[in-house]
């Protein structure tokens, strides 16, 4: 009969030499840093020698204990694998993704038709949050945000850059109709409408037109931009807003861009992936059709 190492123990000591301190470990596990440590204690004395040492006020793994996490990681992805190939072939598997409102709304929800019909099996179901910047807590496999997928960006996660985006001014097909925009100048006789979780989008589109905001211009503040959106549908006013997040709202005809040519490049989106998260096949699928969307 094998003798195995404690598997819980293994499990944590995995994550910890991964996130590289005993306290992070514990609230991506939702374990306390002491429960922590009693398993790491654990293994260390079923292996016979220390796998962490104390540097300040931190505990390190040893050289020896990062090659040890490496194979155990490699080896729960077998493991893994083995278990989703052996399983029921039609178990419903569930994708847990996190996405903030508006591109959950106007860009993923829409598509996600096409990825159920390449995998019948497979459930997305799809938080939001109210901003980009929401912390990335646990409870998802795949959190898309917007950011730079260089190394080192996102500590905690495997970056995958799928989507870029470019901001330029929208307007109701009604709105435009009525007062027409016929260059950049005619947004004076407009209002202009701002979101507090998107500042700086008009100020930069304006120096992207070559104007200056006039001290007398008309404006109105929303707190997130699905709400800025509607209201602009409902020909309140101009806004700014994310392509190709809203080329379905300009194709269906429920906005227009009057200078597609001006526009302001952005930050892409991200798909990003906890290191610790279970490495299926369902989650790779997605992972390249989000790539394969974000290209077409």
């Amino acid at each position: 009969m094998r003798r195995l190492p404690p598997l819980n123990a293994l499990r944590i000591f995995e994550v910890a030499a991964r996130v590289g301190s005993y306290a992070e470990a514990g609230a991506e596990l939702g374990l306390t840093h002491g429960a922590v440590s009693r398993q790491i204690a654990a293994l260390e004395g079923w292996l016979g020698q220390r796998l962490f040492v104390r540097t300040g006020r931190r505990m390190v793994a040893t050289p020896a204990a990062r090659v040890f996490a490496a194979e155990v990681s490699l080896s729960f992805d077998r493991v893994i694998a083995a278990a989703e190939a052996c399983g029921r072939l039609d178990a419903r598997r569930i994708l847990r993704v996190s996405a903030p409102t508006t591109f959950a709304m106007r860009w993923l929800i829409p598509r996600l038709d096409r990825f159920h019909a390449m995998r019948a099996e497979v459930e997305v179901a799809v938080t939001t949050t109210t901003t980009l910047h929401d912390e990335l807590r646990g409870g998802f496999d795949v959190a898309i945000r917007r950011g730079s997928a260089d190394p080192g960006a996102w500590p905690q996660h495997r970056a995958v850059s799928f989507l870029g985006e470019a901001d330029t001014l929208i307007v109701s097909p009604a709105l435009f109709e009525r007062r027409p925009l016929q260059g950049p100048d005619d947004i004076a006789n407009h209002v202009l409408l701002s979101t507090e979780t998107r500042p700086g989008d008009w100020t930069d589109w304006l120096d992207r037109a070559g104007l200056r905001l006039a001290a007398d211009q008309r404006r109105r503040m929303f707190d997130h931009f699905f709400v800025t959106r509607q209201a602009i549908e409902d020909g309140f006013g101009l806004g700014i807003g994310p392509l190709p997040v809203l080329e379905a709202d300009i194709t269906a005809g429920r906005l227009l861009a009057p200078f597609p040519k001006i526009t302001v490049p952005r930050q892409g989106y991200v798909a990003l992936v906890p290191f610790d998260v279970d490495k299926t096949s369902s989650l790779t699928a997605f992972l390249e059709w989000l790539k394969a969307e974000g290209t077409s």
